[in-house]
């Protein structure tokens, strides 16, 4: 059954990021990789055109490890899971003006929210040392020929916990706006997936995770493709039309971090 609708504000601890975190590299660190999806040479022949790009090794396997760490220790008491005490709550679903209400037919995993610009700065910072990224996301042209600039990535980290039969149903990623220091509306064209651990879909026996991956579907469910958890890999998606769900973990947990790229509208003077 689901729950009534809650009014949601989140407060974290105020955290010391180390100062070499995401700045130097660790010693399990690899080069980073890229890959842009080719849809029209995938079964989602009708998402030609859309983008979406893979990139691994962004982050290494103990920046991950790190990442959860700095997150569990940032949920203020307040914010912690009023049943257990645990860092990780339920993740809720947005029904506007600042209420949530949790869904767990739809969507049904643990969460942890997090408001940290430095962080996102710095992930942002190895993101750009990929030609391809500066070339592609630095301006966002949308229908009508609106053009809108890259201004950060959304402080607002969502790190998510799937425990074995867990999920997030099909659905489309919503924009997410603000106003930023200058009075100036930013919204998000992009959603930014950070995968913290690995499954063993990807690296086999090694890893403790079954399932989670991320699907894109077509409309009647029936193709998908998979982009499955590892650690430091980075999906990055434009959110109009792309239909996609969390797969249900089978074994295991899946950790991960979502948020989204920002920009500014161009104006029409430049």
């Amino acid at each position: 059954m689901n729950t009534p609708a809650v009014k949601t504000s989140y407060q974290s601890n105020d955290i010391p990021i180390p100062d070499d975190f995401l700045r130097t590299e660790p010693h399990d660190a690899q080069p980073i990789t890229f890959k842009q999806i080719d849809f029209a040479e995938t079964v989602l022949t009708e998402f030609k055109g859309l983008y979406a790009v893979v990139l691994d090794h962004v982050i290494s396997p103990s920046e991950c490890a790190k990442l959860i760490e700095m997150a569990e220790a940032s949920v203020h008491p307040k914010s912690r899971n009023k049943m257990n005490g645990s860092p990780w709550a339920p993740a809720l679903v947005n029904v506007g003006s600042g209420y949530e209400v949790e869904v767990l037919d739809y969507r049904n995993s643990d969460r942890i929210i997090w408001d940290q610009q430095d962080i996102v700065d710095r992930l942002w910072a190895r993101l750009e040392q990929v030609p391809q990224i500066r070339e592609t996301l630095l301006t966002a042209e949308q229908p009508k020929g609106t053009v809108w600039d890259f201004q950060r990535l959304n402080k607002r980290m969502r790190f998510l916990k799937y425990s074995q039969g867990q999920y997030f149903r099909p659905h489309c990623d919503s924009p997410y706006g603000e106003t930023d220091e200058d009075g100036k509306s930013v919204r998000s064209h992009h959603t930014l997936h950070l995968y913290l651990n690995d499954s063993k879909q990807e690296v086999g026996d090694a890893a403790d995770l079954v399932g989670g991956a991320t699907s894109f579907l077509s409309s009647n469910q029936v193709r998908k493709m998979d982009i499955n958890p590892r650690a430091g890999r980075v999906l990055i998606f434009q959110h109009r039309r792309m239909y996609h769900a969390g797969d249900d973990v089978l074994e295991g947990i899946k950790y991960s971090m979502r948020t989204d790229i920002m920009y500014s509208i161009r104006d029409s003077g430049d």
